[in-house]
């Protein structure tokens, strides 16, 4: 008997070890996966457990006692032990559905309300408008770069494709711009629904070279090009190649996304990355923008054996091509970004002549992209004295991309030529067109008119950008003004053969004003003359009209610029710092001293003292009269939509509010908006990403990937913009999505920006107006799109290591802010997503000047403002409530995401004013639409909590009446 109980002990103790061992193992794969798969950071896992451990430490000191027990009483009667065990068993258990029922419906429920998310299908038809949309825009944002000798069109058939980049292209980009779920047409099947025939020879080399991408994530990054050597491309298959067709594709590609920059010399790697490529694939100095040896060997190879060789450079970044020029037959160069699910269906048209391409570039490509003017300032710069900071300097100042070229070079072709290889805004057609501008037209207001015809002179059908650009003037050493500069632009309708389409503007002049930051900052307009130029692109002039202003005009309070709620005054000359900032005077005399590489740059103890760090953070005052809470006013949200943001129900309404509810609301927003019951605040979802509604924690979606933002912006053509919005807002309005993490807006400062195919341009008034226009498409069924990110997040390097950006006032507000400005006053953006860096030593994210002074007060913006995911360190709630931040992208709720000071008046305020921004996006977006007023506010997951919550308490109920009938039949007599 007693070697049974022992055995008896010895069993049950190794099956509550073996249980527990197995909760720990799977928990350790299953936070694994979430890591690896850019879910939550070690951080998250980290701070959440610690969150977890003391709901967990009841459940802990039973089972202990229980273990206790079971040694210490294992030799009492059997009786005794079966009555001791199942109890036992039966309050571990019972105690175990309560842990986790608080657990989950307290810390981890904003994680649990997107993980458990049950998003509704997308029905067909619009799924198929949608995949329509992304083939329009790949057909008419695919850039013909070369066409000599009319290569193409070609006739489908038998076509040789090479390069390893065809079995695995560029559909996108990784991070929040990531593709979704559903599988991409890829670039072989676009061509064979075209009628093309590839040589499936050639691609059964490449997948059995290698069959996957090499990743390129947020926190490690391998660049390898994984390209056959031309060694092993035997004499048999280059011999068949040759036979099956004297036409070959050559696609050369490059990857890129969030969290890791491209790296600018491929020969000094940052530790997060790698090369396993061919040996002498770089030398050092490199970059990874170049073609690498590899291709150049295969482009060699496949130039002596093919007499119609088609480049596809299918890449969100601009490469560095000059090194194309050096093959004969190289005759056609295409430029393909990321064309989403559906796009690569319009290679094969473009191919074969069906679609005309109609893209223009997005960037100026250069010979060297050395010659940037923010290459020596685009990276990783720490401080030597302050190693808690980064820097970077935006010394260029105004002159970002082909602003810099063409007022530095523009007048000298010679010189120009030998530096830029294709200008912005240039794009080649299979037709030809003439356009022809009228006279301007000017009203008293101040506006603009004028026209331009378009007639189709050549012999296909094809689509022609129009492109107007105003040159301002300037006086040396006065107000920094570039020569050229993007004023409007439109896409023709498709035209036939001769012909034609007048396409009318109307612009106002105070469009053309420049910032002058003297006599507290406001823009002017110079007396002098003004030239609005018909250009091909931003070089080559088609024709001029000018007129002039024998007065400066300054816009102020009493003059306002159209548009503005608050005339503009100076916002960032703390942001100046200590830099020398290029200039054009004397023809950018001080060029080499302002576009040099900064060294051992100390932050200033000014500089230190007042950042926005942890150490600096200090909370309000506990000043004023603490605002009214949990009031009893029987005022519901669903009352307010529609109404104005100052309606005075409003206050009714958050009278309404407790603190510890404002602060749940403003913690937990990780990919959703938390609902309030007492206010009929529904929970909403808000999803990544700016190629269309996805998600790495809910699988399964049927939502569309769009292409890329550079695509789109290729496209040159707004309508096909908001058609994307619409479509991303009809997904959405089917999917139960209400919030929308895009489109991103930020400027492509360099060709080696990691998110440059997430963004639009290097342009701010393209940018802006692509932005625009999917807002605005989006929010006509009722999602809210979150521009972002605001603002100048322009590289990824240190983005989240307190990177301070020194950039001057002009810059700021006529580049880097206008693409928000336009996506706000255009396209009627009510959310917005700040970013990681600091604008000077200010954290974007918790920066009054930007987001209240500017956004809100300047622009009129009226919603919420959310930060980018919350890491903790320099994010801090307080610190984004005080200084006009809304809600955190949390799905924890820990490392400062939750506000402090709960009694404080003026903490209580904040938060108070941060729940009326969230409350005003959300209660007009499509959570609110009728059908959806009439669903429960339950989530589902919920549901089958509590569902499953009753069907063990009845289980546990059984057991025990069990044990009782076990008990009296066992031990009766």
């Amino acid at each position: 008997m007693r070697q049974k109980r022992l055995r008896s002990l010895f069993i049950t103790l190794g099956i509550i070890l073996a249980l527990i061992a197995i909760v720990i193992i799977g928990g350790y794969f299953a936070v694994q996966s979430l890591i690896k798969a850019g879910v939550v950071s070690a951080q998250d896992i980290t701070s959440t457990a610690s969150v977890i451990i003391k709901y967990l430490i009841p459940l802990i000191v039973l089972l202990v006692l229980i273990i206790i027990g079971l040694i210490a009483f294992w030799n009492c009667s059997e009786r005794f032990n079966f009555w001791f065990k199942w109890e036992s068993l039966l309050a571990f258990i019972g105690v175990a559905i309560l842990t986790v029922n608080v657990i989950l419906t307290g810390p981890m429920v904003a994680l649990m309300n997107v993980s458990q998310a049950q998003i509704a299908k997308v029905n067909r038809p619009t799924v198929q408008t949608s995949n329509q949309v992304s083939q329009d825009i790949a057909g008419e944002g695919t850039v013909l770069l070369k066409n000599s000798g009319n290569n193409l069109p070609m006739k489908a058939g038998k076509i040789n494709v090479f390069g390893w980049a065809s079995t695995n292209p560029i559909y996108g980009g990784t991070g929040s711009g990531a593709a979704g779920d559903v599988a991409p047409v890829t670039l072989y099947q676009g061509l064979q629904h075209a009628g093309f025939k590839p040589n499936m020879q050639l691609y059964n080399f490449y997948c059995g070279y290698r069959k996957t991408r090499p990743a390129v994530g947020l926190w490690k990054q391998d660049w390898t090009l994984p390209e056959p050597k031309t060694s092993q491309y035997s004499g048999k298959m280059i011999n068949h190649a040759k036979k099956y067709s004297d036409t070959a594709v050559v696609v050369l590609a490059r990857n890129g996304g969030e969290g890791a920059d491209l790296p600018e010399n491929m020969g000094k790697l940052p530790k997060t990355a790698v090369y396993h490529g061919n040996k002498g694939d770089f030398k050092n100095g490199q970059s990874y923008l170049e073609p690498s040896q590899t291709e150049k060997n295969m482009l060699k190879m496949v130039n002596k054996n093919f007499k119609n060789v088609i480049v596809l450079i299918n890449t969100g970044n601009p490469m560095q091509l000059g090194a194309l020029n050096n093959y004969s037959h190289v005759k056609s160069v295409l430029w393909m970004s990321g064309p989403g699910q559906r796009g690569f269906n319009s290679l094969g048209k473009i191919l074969k002549g069906s679609i005309d391409p109609s893209g223009r570039t997005v960037d100026t490509y250069l010979y060297n992209l050395k010659d940037q003017p923010s290459f020596n300032n685009f990276g990783d710069f720490k401080y030597a004295n302050d190693p808690r900071m980064s820097y970077v300097n935006y010394n260029e100042g105004i002159y970002v991309g082909y602003k810099y070229f063409e007022t530095r070079y523009g007048s000298n072709n010679n010189q120009y030529n030998r530096i830029v290889q294709y200008p912005f805004g240039y794009g080649l057609s299979y037709t030809r067109f003439r356009q022809l501008m009228s006279q301007l037209r000017q009203g008293r207001d101040g506006k603009i008119s004028y026209s331009v015809t378009v007639r189709n002179t050549g012999r296909r059908a094809g689509k022609d950008v129009v492109q107007t650009y105003y040159t301002a003037p300037y006086t040396n050493g006065g107000i920094e003004k570039a020569s050229t500069n993007l004023l409007r632009f439109a896409k023709t309708r498709n035209l036939k053969p001769d012909q034609s389409q007048t396409l009318r503007f109307t612009v106002n002049r105070a469009e053309m004003a420049s910032w002058d930051s003297n006599h507290g900052g406001r823009y002017v307009l110079d007396p002098g003359r003004y030239q609005i130029q018909l250009k091909n692109n931003s070089h080559d002039v088609v024709a001029s009209r000018n007129f002039s202003l024998n007065n400066r005009i300054i816009y102020n309070s009493s003059n306002k610029r159209p548009g503005d709620r608050q005339a503009p005054k100076n916002e960032f000359q703390y942001a100046k710092g200590k830099v020398t900032y290029l200039s054009r005077a004397n023809n950018f005399a001080n060029a080499k001293q302002a576009l040099a590489k900064p060294h051992d740059v100390k932050a200033s103890q000014h500089t230190i003292k007042t950042a926005t760090m942890p150490n600096n953070y200090k909370l309000p005052k506990d000043t004023g009269k603490m605002p009214t809470t949990g009031a009893h006013n029987n005022v519901k949200l669903n009352q307010l939509r529609g109404k104005s943001y100052n309606d005075a129900k409003w206050n009714k309404l958050l009278d309404e509010l407790t603190p510890k509810q404002m602060r749940k609301l403003i913690a937990y927003g990780g990919y959703q908006t938390m609902n309030i019951n007492s206010i009929g605040k529904r929970h909403t979802y808000d999803f990544d990403g700016p190629a269309g509604l996805q998600s790495f924690m809910v699988k399964g979606l049927n939502t569309s990937t769009f292409p890329t933002g550079d695509m789109i912006a290729a496209t040159w053509n707004s309508n096909l913009a908001n058609d994307k919005g619409q479509q991303v807002g009809s997904e959405g309005r089917q999917a139960g999505i209400s919030g929308w993490y895009g489109p991103s807006m930020d400027l492509h400062r360099s060709a080696f920006g990691g998110r440059d195919f997430e963004y639009y341009s290097e342009d701010p008034q393209l940018s802006g107006t692509m932005a625009a226009n999917e807002l605005s498409g989006a929010k006509k069924y009722g999602v809210y799109g979150y521009m972002k990110h605001f603002a100048m997040n322009e590289q990824e390097t240190n983005r989240m290591g307190a990177i301070n950006e020194w950039a001057n006032e002009q810059s700021i507000r006529e580049n880097y802010l206008k693409p928000f400005e336009m996506a706000v006053k255009d396209g009627g953006a009510t959310a917005v997503m700040s970013s990681y860096n600091f604008i000077g030593n200010r954290w974007a994210g918790a920066n009054k000047n930007l987001l209240q002074n500017v956004l809100r007060k300047e622009w009129g913006f009226h919603g919420l403002v959310e930060t980018d995911y919350f890491i903790g360190g320099f994010m801090n709630s307080n610190q984004a409530l005080k200084n006009g931040g809304d809600i955190m992208l949390s799905t924890n709720g820990l490392n400062g995401a939750q506000a402090s000071g709960l009694k404080n008046p003026a903490v209580v305020r904040q938060m108070r004013q941060a729940s009326h921004d969230i409350l005003y996006t959300t209660v007009n977006s499509n959570a609110y639409d009728k059908a959806n007023q009439q669903k429960s506010m339950t989530l589902p997951w919920r549901k089958r909590l509590y569902t499953l919550d009753v069907i063990l308490v009845v289980i546990l109920v059984l057991l025990g009446g069990l044990v009782i009938y076990l008990d009296r039949r066992k031990y009766r007599n």
